[in-house]
């Protein structure tokens, strides 16, 4: 079987959509897979469904809805490798390959790609995380979500997403692609309004495509937005990157690409520009003072 969470939670046999059943067998499904390979205890599973304040009966409902996974994966994880859902006390464990699994495939592109940044590798490095960020189909486990689902875990893999971006962002205005990377570096700033990092990259890129008054512009929308939500105002940071592009900072301009020479090879009839260079008014020849030629 395959999973998908960067998204609506889906499950897959082959090519085939496998349906998980009612809610709660769909949440436990994901939160186990969220901890894949790990033994997540029975109290953490009832926590995550209802909260601290569960049902009595909440106990023999998440074993119920175990029971009735295991009897889904066990019918459907045939060809696409096992995946297995074992009793460990105190709790569950979903073994499942990660690479059956786009979070995982997430994070190893992640991790791929930031190494080739490290080594220099730049047009693989940011294809990577290219590839990476196109795992995503929406907010994490969204339909879960859209029930009241708010577990940590979600947040923080939003926060891995936009970390991501930003790299990817930053590599992309390193390369001078600010043209490319604006669309969605402004898409992005207007779902993250107080992101400090996330605006300095759109001011980057705005100033760079003759913008200034948008670059400004998006500064104080930040500077509002932190001023609201958390009563502070930007970094010295950022601070100083109004300032520099107040001042048209030359170095907020991209690199100029190195100027490479070469050497230009002589022409072969050397001896042909020489006899020009001797030649009279107009180009014409000298008359030769030799007799006896015809």
């Amino acid at each position: 079987m395959r999973f998908n969470l960067l998204g609506p939670l889906e499950a897959y046999s082959g090519d085939a959509p496998v349906a998980l059943g009612g809610f709660n067998h769909r949440a436990i499904a994901a939160f186990l897979l969220l901890h894949a390979n790990e033994v997540v205890p029975t109290s953490k599973l009832m926590h995550a469904l209802w909260g601290y304040e569960t049902p009595a009966t909440s106990r023999k409902m998440v074993q119920n809805a175990v029971s009735g996974l295991r009897k889904i994966i066990d019918r459907h994880s045939g060809p696409d490798g096992p995946v297995t859902l074992s009793t460990c006390p105190p709790g569950y464990r979903l073994t499942v390959d990660t690479a059956r699994l786009d979070l995982g495939r997430f994070r190893l592109l992640v991790d791929t790609g930031r190494a080739e940044l490290a080594a220099g590798e730049r047009e693989s490095g940011l294809a990577q995380l290219r590839s990476a960020l196109a795992l995503w189909r929406g907010p994490v486990l969204a339909d879960l979500t859209e029930t009241g689902v708010s577990w940590p875990e979600l947040s923080a893999l939003e926060g891995a997403r936009l970390s991501v971006f930003e790299d990817c962002a930053q590599e992309s205005l390193d390369q001078g692609r600010h043209h490319e990377i604006l669309g969605e570096l402004e898409e992005m700033a207007a779902a993250q309004p107080a992101g400090e990092r996330l605006c300095g990259l759109l001011m980057r890129a705005l100033y760079r495509c003759g913008r200034q008054h948008d670059a400004l512009a998006a500064y104080q929308r930040t500077r509002g937005a932190l001023l609201d939500d958390f009563g502070l105002d930007p970094g010295r940071e950022l601070r100083e990157l109004e300032l520099a592009i107040l001042n048209h900072d030359p170095s907020l301009l991209p690199e100029a690409a190195p100027c490479l020479s070469r050497t230009i090879p002589a022409p072969r009839s050397v001896a042909r520009c020489s006899r020009l260079a001797t030649a009279g008014p107009r180009g014409r020849r000298p008359r030769s003072t030799a007799h006896g030629h015809r």
